[in-house]
């Protein structure tokens, strides 16, 4: 995949506008590839009279039939043998299912790439040693949550001091809250000449923050210290508050203020390291495109209207995901933001219910004729 390495290759990790010839010849080849090596999803295109040499430019890619995120959720698909799976992930099933993605070993070293571009560009990598606070799960062989590995791999951005999990692994392989833990490693490290580093569901920090204010706690972390957020707000999205209000909360309990608080958007099913700028908006990378549409219709709407997220990217070799269908509402932005970057801002609303985006689902289950594994 030639051209997907090129794409994956490039030093400008926003630079929508000069890439998007390279992302659409990636996108031709990712979906060449999937159509000959995956029979379910050679019959996804056929039924839709869809071809992978119909992709000849940008808004071509409006009409390649989207595999919904509820689909993978109930069928699993592969395009390589089971041998190359490098790595296999599940994405976290907070609602009672999941999907199980495998890796292959070049998707993910196209992966790395971005990942060292993207941490460069907003200044994630450092030498100097951190204490990570990681509001999420301890990692155990019995977890192979995607959101396990990627809090995991957030602590390789700087050499790690310690460890500290919201969610501690337990030895009959369950579970355990841990936010006296967490609460003790904040006035622990406060002290500390290291900085600390959070990264997890914002939920679980929102709430402790929240704790550590009503108990009169008002902490100045060492300097350099980042709280990161990544995951999303999953069962207690109904307790979510608005952004303003999260980093203001951040910088009266921690002293962290506003600019050192950086979010990441990205599911199993599209692993893209979507990264909020200074102005905290996720601008779209070169790696991916998105298509805000309809919920009634599917068409694509306009840059400002609502509907659901449509994600794009050629990435993976070993599953079909250059098309995914999430249950997200959001919209896209166009023009310049304040941080310099002119890439389209997409901002995430909401989610929609399961009922609300079970027709899409059943529409890819009718044209699979009931799914088979392949």
């Amino acid at each position: 995949m030639k051209y997907c390495n090129k794409l994956f290759r490039t030093q400008r990790p926003y630079d929508v506008e000069d890439t998007d010839d390279l992302f659409v010849r990636a996108m031709r080849e990712n979906v060449q590839w999937q159509y000959d090596h995956c029979t379910d999803y050679r019959r996804i295109l056929d039924e839709a009279g869809f071809a992978p040499g119909d992709i000849a430019q940008m808004n071509d890619l409006v009409r390649l039939p989207f595999l919904p995120t509820l689909y993978l959720k109930h069928h699993r698909l592969i395009s390589v043998p089971e041998r190359e799976l490098f790595i296999k992930a599940t994405s976290s099933g907070t609602s009672g299912s999941f999907s199980e993605i495998g890796f292959d070993l070049p998707s993910l070293l196209r992966g790395l790439h971005m990942v060292i571009t993207v941490g460069k560009y907003h200044r994630l990598w450092s030498l100097r040693p951190v204490h990570y606070l990681i509001f999420g799960y301890q990692p155990a062989l019995d977890n192979r949550t995607a959101i396990s590995k990627t809090a995991l791999g957030f602590t390789f951005f700087a050499p790690a001091l310690s460890r500290t999990y919201a969610l501690r692994h337990q030895k009959d392989g369950g579970y355990a809250l841990n936010m006296e833990g967490m609460r003790a490693a904040f006035l622990k490290y406060e002290r500390s000449s290291a900085p600390i580093r959070t990264i997890g569901f914002p939920a679980y920090t929102y709430f402790l923050l929240k704790e550590m204010k009503e108990a009169g706690l008002r902490l100045k972390m060492p300097r350099g210290s980042l709280v990161t957020l990544g995951g999303g707000w999953k069962q207690f999205y109904a307790q979510k508050v608005e952004k303003a209000d999260f980093y203001a909360l951040v910088e009266e309990v921690l002293g962290i203020p506003e600019d050192h608080v950086v979010e990441f958007f990205g599911a199993v099913e599209h692993p893209i390291l979507h990264t909020d700028c200074r102005c905290h908006h996720f601008h779209v990378p070169a790696y991916a495109r998105v298509i805000i549409r309809d919920p009634d219709t599917m068409e694509p709407l306009p840059a400002g209207e609502v509907g659901l997220v449509n994600l794009l990217t050629p990435m993976v070799k070993s599953v079909p995901l250059a098309s995914i269908m999430t249950d997200d509402l959001g919209r896209l932005t166009e023009g310049p933001c304040p941080c310099g970057e002119s890439s389209p801002r997409l901002e995430i609303i909401g989610r929609v219910g399961v009922r609300d985006i079970v027709t899409c689902a059943a529409g890819a289950e009718e044209l699979l004729g009931g799914g088979k594994e392949t």
